[in-house]
């Protein structure tokens, strides 16, 4: 395997060629190329089964080369690094200390490498891939388990990679690429997304059990207008919901806690903190009263929302037809 000895300087870490000499001590001359792994990357796998055999031809022939377009392509690498990789001995071949060293190293990247292609493949399975999918605080008591377990019915392997958030952040998870899918509300209408309505859920004003409205079962959202409400947090999407309804209603709701679940809410306003417009709760509480508001219609939409254009999974298409497919019927409708 002879050397390529033409003026052809190594790589800099920067990616860029310098004036230097070769391993041998010629000179070589400066010019511009890629970075490291863009031009050794084709040939590690080369020099590893070389390594491996000791033997050009050998490993020319498991790898299914030309046994000169091996040594070529050898000779260039060690000539891109500037230092000698191989000891030839005739037809074989020995590692020097510099090419031990660059083995090491150059097995753990490809074994990442292999790792990383099989756990991609994995998550593509038809059977058994995954889906990483969003939903809302709201919806994880109930409605996402319940999704889960039907969808299981004819994919038992395909498996879940679950977050539990507010709107705003799975919206900016889902840009990310953190996320296939997410529930969400309100349903978005923004720029380089997909959203498609699934269901909605009315929305109730609860009040303490003791509150002077408990004994009704109606209102118009209006009358509350002299409450304290406890709410969620400003970027969740029920908290634009009510400040859009109290809007409507005529006024700006007066805040006396801002929250992060509309469990610990309903559990402050059975505390006496304030009243809140809430959805459904999963298990009903004794000690507060939820009115059903007359106007405006309280209602917030449930919407499911992908990436524009961003390609489907086996899994990911599978579960993405299921939730189109339970349009009216994604919410117990209490």
């Amino acid at each position: 395997m002879q050397h390529d000895r033409r003026s052809r300087a190594p790589l800099s870490p920067t990616g860029n060629r310098s004036v230097t000499q070769n391993f041998d001590g010629t000179p070589t001359a400066e010019l511009e190329a890629g970075s490291w792994a863009t031009t050794l990357t084709p040939r590690l796998a080369q020099f590893v089964a070389v390594a491996r055999h000791e033997h050009v031809t050998r490993a020319a022939q498991q790898l299914g080369m030309p046994q000169s377009t091996l040594s070529r392509s050898m000779a260039r690498l060690e000539h891109d690094l500037g230092v000698a990789l191989f000891a030839r001995h005739g037809r074989t071949v020995s590692l020097t200390a510099a090419g031990r060293t660059f083995l090491a190293t150059v097995d753990r990247a490809l074994s990442e490498v292999d790792r990383a292609a099989e756990s991609v493949r994995a998550d593509a399975d038809p059977a058994a891939g995954k889906v990483a999918f969003g939903f809302l605080h709201t919806m994880g008591s109930e409605t996402v388990p319940e999704l889960i377990r039907a969808f299981r019915t004819d994919h038992p392997r395909v498996r879940f990679q679950l977050v539990q958030s507010y709107g705003e952040a799975m919206i900016e998870r889902l840009r990310d690429g953190e996320l296939d899918l997410c529930l969400t509300s309100p349903v978005p209408d923004e720029p380089g997304l997909v959203a498609r309505r699934l269901d909605e859920q009315k929305l109730r004003l609860v009040v303490p059990d003791d509150h002077p409205l408990a004994v009704r079962k109606r209102i118009r959202l209006a009358e509350a207008a002299g409450e304290l409400f406890v709410t969620l947090e400003p970027g969740y999407g029920l908290r634009r919901i009510t400040d859009a309804l109290c809007a409507e209603a005529g006024f700006t709701p007066k805040v006396a806690f801002e929250g992060e679940d509309p469990e610990t809410l309903r559990g402050l306003v059975a505390a006496g903190l304030g009243v809140g417009l809430l959805p459904p709760p999963a298990v009903p509480r004794p000690d507060v009263v939820e009115l059903t508001v007359t106007a405006p219609r309280a209602v917030r939409e449930i919407g499911v929302a992908w990436l524009d254009g961003h390609p489907d999974t086996p899994p990911v298409a599978a579960f993405k037809r299921f939730l189109l497919s339970r349009r009216g019927q994604l919410l117990p409708h209490r």
